[in-house]
């Protein structure tokens, strides 16, 4: 008999304040940073936006796993789930390790090809090697909280990560006092590896998972395919996004240290914004790949309709709370006129962009729960070269609006593509992919019984 699905809602609340901690502590840290100077306060920005882009290098794998994981669970394959699970430890070490030397040997040169201000790299740069070690870690708890959540134990994960991020705030305070910028590298690093051992204990005690000493190394071909062949192009799709919001901060860049600066103050404020779309999608991708394993597509179909509308319900509430909200909340930051009067502007445009942000977030990870990954990536590429790269450069830089020109980039970019994912799935174009991923399944239960 297959298990009732998981419901929405039940796993999308661990995931929101899963995801509310991690940009609380995002957010402290700038403010710390920005406490020390607005030029720390963009370092500090920078060269996150850069260990982001780097930690991309993970996404090959990270986007597969919960997904292939999470159809073999619905489909009766808790073996292949276990087997893929093992497999993502050896390829979290070896991808992890190369983004960390990336982080170390590539600062410099990234920080000066974002066109980083005098003032800004002497701060950032080392700031960005501090960070390397961390990238590591964080390889490792991404893969192995997939895995958790994969399995429904969202709130063991949650509770883990308030006891990491527990940890790294009260580490950050001192250490950023003593060190600067690079105090907050290392508590990250501090708390990341306590991540791990808590991420360890509860794989042996609730999923009855122990690694090997050799799964930490090994690389096997036929797990990871599979979480290839969804990580991939969901990497693709990731690295492309990633590149062109990289071109539109080196122009923001451009426009000034202050321009940077306001730009990173906002971004704080608009991170916790879009959490409710991205808990909402992260759930949806869990249940539907749950769904897609057990061949129950009417209800993934039903599903996505729902969370589109509660995620778009809560963004646009969300985004017009920030605005309203901007004055008061932008002074925990600075008290620059300037920077404040830009960063009003700036949240009442993301009134208009979070909505659009809630349809890719919830509707790329549906087609990726029901094995449609490629369209995103070929669909989604032309609009984030021309209208966001472009876009930013056209209407920040040449035509002279600056920063609410950027964010019209944004918004103009997110709506475009949201609108063609959201036609992908209306109109039933993942159902082959979704059915030939539920036989898939099928032929391998099948198979196991009969060898």
């Amino acid at each position: 008999m297959t298990a009732a699905p998981p419901r929405l809602l039940t796993l999308a609340w661990p995931m929101f304040a899963e995801l509310l901690l991690g940009i609380a502590v995002g957010l402290i840290g700038t403010l710390l940073a920005a406490r020390l100077s607005d030029a720390a306060g963009g370092a500090f920005a920078l060269a996150n936006h850069l260990a982001a882009m780097l930690f991309l290098l993970f996404r090959t794998i990270g986007a597969g796993i919960s997904v292939v994981v999470t159809q073999n669970l619905g489909g009766g394959r808790r073996d292949r789930a276990d087997a893929v699970a093992r497999a993502t430890l050896g390829a979290s070490t070896w991808i992890g390790g190369a983004t960390a030397l990336l982080a170390l040997a590539g600062a410099g040169p990234l920080l000066r090809l974002m066109n980083t201000p005098a003032e800004v790299l002497p701060l950032a740069q080392p700031f960005l090697m501090a960070l390397a070690p961390a990238l590591m870690l964080d390889a490792f708890n991404a893969s192995m909280s997939s895995v958790m959540r994969a399995h429904l134990r969202t709130r063991d994960t949650l509770a883990m990560i308030v006891v990491m991020q527990v940890v790294h705030l009260l580490l950050v305070l001192p250490a950023m006092r003593w060190l600067g910028l690079p105090g907050y590298a290392l508590a990250l690093a501090a708390s990341r590896t306590l991540g791990l051992a808590l991420h360890v204990l509860l794989w042996r005690t609730r999923l009855g998972l122990r690694p090997q000493a050799h799964d930490w190394v090994r690389l096997p071909r036929r797990e990871l395919g599979a979480v290839l062949h969804i990580g991939l192009p969901a990497a693709a799709e990731n690295m492309g996004w990633r590149a062109a919001f990289m071109v539109s901060v080196a122009v923001v860049a451009q426009l000034g240290a202050q321009a940077l600066a306001t730009h990173a103050y906002v971004m704080q404020l608009i991170y916790n914004m879009l959490l409710f779309g991205l808990a909402t999608g992260l759930a949806a991708e869990i249940v539907i790949g749950h769904q897609i394993g057990a061949g129950h597509l009417h209800a993934a179909h039903k599903l996505v309709r729902r969370a589109m509308a509660w995620g778009l319900a809560m963004s646009f509430s969300a985004a017009l709370i920030g605005a309203l909200a901007g004055p008061w909340l932008l002074k925990m930051f600075t008290h620059d006129p300037a920077i404040l009067a830009a960063g009003a502007t700036l949240l009442w445009l993301t009134v208009a962009l979070e909505p659009g942000r809630t349809f890719n977030l919830v509707v790329i990870n549906a087609l990726r729960a029901a094995g449609d990954a490629r369209y995103p990536v070929m669909a989604g590429a032309a609009s984030m070269l021309v209208v966001l790269a472009g876009g930013s450069w056209f209407f920040g830089l040449h035509l002279g609006w600056g920063l609410p020109g950027v964010w019209l980039a944004y918004i103009a970019d997110e709506w475009i593509r949201g609108l063609l994912m959201w036609r992908r799935w209306a109109r039933h174009d993942w159902v082959p992919y979704a059915r030939a991923t539920h036989r898939r399944m099928h032929r391998q239960h099948s198979g196991a019984f009969t060898a």
